[in-house]
């Protein structure tokens, strides 16, 4: 569907593509009352296209002016398909496009909106950028308890109509597009309103084309217009949260905090600088307010294991270290798990060259006649497989080491580093399990030689940062519908 007023030469090339698409599709052109010829144009190109037994375009004109937002609505309505796939006159689509959204579509019957990547465009078709991939995959999905929290974070930015398609049934339901807002913040409006219904889909390829120019509509309004508006449309998402994240929400006073803020960054951007004074009104004193720009600059809302690496080695030793469901710990079985590390890790140092480091490791943990028994069986998986009840009977430790072995093996580049941090680790393990314990002096005898220890104070930090990261809720869910990288563009 193609709202336009008074812009032939580009209108032309959106019809075009549209109709060029790979899979078929119904194109409803909805004229605002143009006075250009856009009446003659497409009447014409109607008429052509029924001569050959096309009659996949329609064409609707407004009898008077009644604005974009009023325009989108009589496209929708005039429109017979199940979804619809916005598109602005001065935009244009990759002839693939449809064909990707209903691939997509199709294994989240549950959706209502789909949204993709963006490239955006010069008039001269010349590309500036491409909107970043916000998500696992070729593409994912958004349950739809989840949408409304997250777009309130900025999590979820489903971008402008030419990046989205929505199911025409719930976009009916939501009211349709709000011609208060006409052309300023009703398109977002709308997902809002339409997400109330149904999940959302990504997909991570760039399928449309947004052009960037003076003659936009969004650069007509002043910016203190745009955050009185952007500061309503979050208060309408702020309503429809879901009410397993009511507690952890900033407050709207903090909200309307942040969005001056970045108004104000965005006078800045544009060298306005009085203005950008005009527009914070005291939101730079907002500590809230700079956490949430922050957040949204951020683009992550998990544990960034970039940041630290060998996280996923200390959260999964931990995990097991805790199954006393499975095991009764006790400080002679961390001690043997401890030393089977160490000869795991020799081996990989000799390997590698390091011998001085392999007899380190090797130093104390090549005595222990089990460690190589356990280091035996970890290196011949197929004899474990098949004598996994004997084993279990044998020694308990036996399991849970195979466990680690093979977590160990399947990280990728772990590093002599790494695995002299897990021995660090273990050793904090121990004193605490001590200590739980009781055994005071046990304790006492672990920790003194590490208390002086930079390495064991550098761990506890990064441990404990890391788990408050961790025990974070994340902001959304992203679940993957079509896995694998995305194309190169």
């Amino acid at each position: 569907m193609i709202t336009t007023y008074n812009r032939l030469s580009l209108l032309k090339r959106a019809i075009a593509t549209s109709l060029n698409q790979t899979v078929p599709c119904e194109v409803v052109v909805v004229d605002d009352c143009s006075s250009d010829g856009t009446q003659d144009y497409v009447t014409e190109l109607v008429a052509q296209l029924a001569c050959q037994g096309n009659n996949r375009l329609i064409y609707h004109r407004n009898e008077q002016n009644l604005g974009h937002s009023e325009s989108v609505n009589a496209g929708v309505h005039r429109a017979t398909g199940d979804w619809i796939k916005g598109l602005d006159d001065d935009d244009y689509l990759a002839l693939n496009c449809i064909e990707e959204m209903s691939r997509a579509i199709a294994l989240r019957p549950q959706a209502v909106i789909c949204s993709c990547r963006a490239a955006q465009v010069t008039e001269q078709e010349e590309e500036l950028f491409i909107t970043e991939k916000v998500g696992p995959g070729k593409a994912f999905y958004i349950p739809q308890e989840d949408i409304h929290h997250g777009m309130l974070l900025e999590a979820v930015p489903f971008g402008t109509p030419v990046q989205v398609a929505f199911r025409r049934d719930a976009f009916l339901r939501s009211g349709g597009w709000d011609s208060t807002l006409d052309a300023n913040f009703d398109d977002i409006d709308s997902w809002v309103k339409i997400t109330q219904f149904g999940d959302a889909i990504f997909i991570n390829s760039c399928l449309a084309y947004r052009t960037v120019w003076p003659g936009s509509y969004n650069q007509k309004f002043s910016l203190k217009t745009r955050l009185d508006t952007h500061i309503i449309i979050k208060t309408r998402i702020y309503a429809l949260v879901n009410q397993k994240y009511r507690s952890t929400i900033p407050s709207l006073k903090n909200i309307e905090e942040y969005l001056k803020l970045h108004w104000s960054l965005v006078a800045l951007k544009q060298g306005k600088v009085f203005k950008a004074a005009q527009l914070s009104k005291g939101s730079t004193f907002s500590l809230m307010a700079w956490k949430l720009l922050l957040q949204r600059f951020k683009h992550e809302n998990h544990v960034n294991f970039l940041l630290y690496p060998h996280y996923s080695t200390f959260k999964y030793s931990s995990q097991i270290l805790l199954e006393t469901a499975d095991y009764q710990w006790s400080y002679e079985r961390l001690t043997l798990l401890r030393k089977y590390i160490q000869l795991r890790w020799g081996l990989v140092a000799f390997k590698k060259g390091s011998k001085k480091q392999a007899l380190i490791l090797f130093s104390s943990a090549c005595l222990s006649f089990l460690c190589w028994q356990l280091l035996f069986l970890c290196l011949f998986p197929r004899i474990v497989k098949n004598n996994i009840t004997f084993i279990q009977e044998v020694h308990p430790n036996k399991i849970l080491v195979l466990k680690l072995a093979k977590f160990l093996n399947d990280t990728a580049e772990q590093s002599l580093s790494n695995i002299r941090e897990l021995q660090i680790y273990l050793k904090i393990r121990l004193v605490q399990m001590a200590l739980e314990s009781r055994n005071w002096w046990k304790a006492f005898q672990l920790s003194l030689p590490m208390s002086f220890s930079v390495e064991t104070w550098r761990l506890l930090f990064k441990i404990r940062r890391l788990q408050r990261a961790n025990n974070q809720q994340p902001i959304v869910r992203k679940l993957i519908l079509i896995d694998g990288a995305d194309s190169p563009e």
